[in-house]
């Protein structure tokens, strides 16, 4: 069984319905959920919050996060994640934000740096992650652990 086969039967056993805040895989998470057959039951909707603006002015991520910590940062990913939960008025919700490369690295923010934000009722949390291998690699690998990371707050 795939992560998101098993992510959207947990959510259909329990009731439970998902939404996605998305950066640097820009919508691949949704898309892996949306994948699965019947996933409409769960699945209210996803942001692909590329721009800093899109993060500030549509998921409420506050702009002194931004300016402080960056957009790659545990705070911002919290901050999408408690956003994207409350817009679309999700149980529960996944972020993720990093730096999937070629470029953009610096030695403080690696190529391959993620931060993921999960927001349930019981409060935000944040994950970071750091993978290895090209823009494909690291995109699909934070796809991989947003799904796990989403699954074991709902499960």
């Amino acid at each position: 069984m795939t992560a998101e086969s098993r992510l959207v039967a947990i959510c259909k056993e329990r009731g439970v319905t998902l939404a996605t805040a998305e950066s640097c895989t820009g919508g691949l998470i949704a898309g892996r959920i949306t994948s699965v057959p019947g996933a409409s039951a769960i699945f209210l909707g996803g942001v692909v919050s590329y721009a800093n603006a899109v993060k500030r002015d549509l998921l409420g991520v506050p702009q002194e996060i931004l300016d402080r910590s960056g957009a790659v940062s545990a705070e911002c990913a919290e901050a999408m994640a408690s956003g994207v939960r409350a817009r679309l008025g999700a149980d529960a919700a996944v972020s993720v934000t990093g730096i999937a490369g070629p470029d953009g690295g610096t030695p403080q923010k690696p190529v391959g740096l993620i931060y993921f934000g999960v927001a349930t009722a019981a409060g935000t949390r944040s994950v970071r992650g750091l993978f290895a291998g090209d823009r494909a690699a690291v995109r699909r690998q934070a796809a991989d652990r947003a799904l796990e990371l989403l699954a074991g707050a709902v499960g």
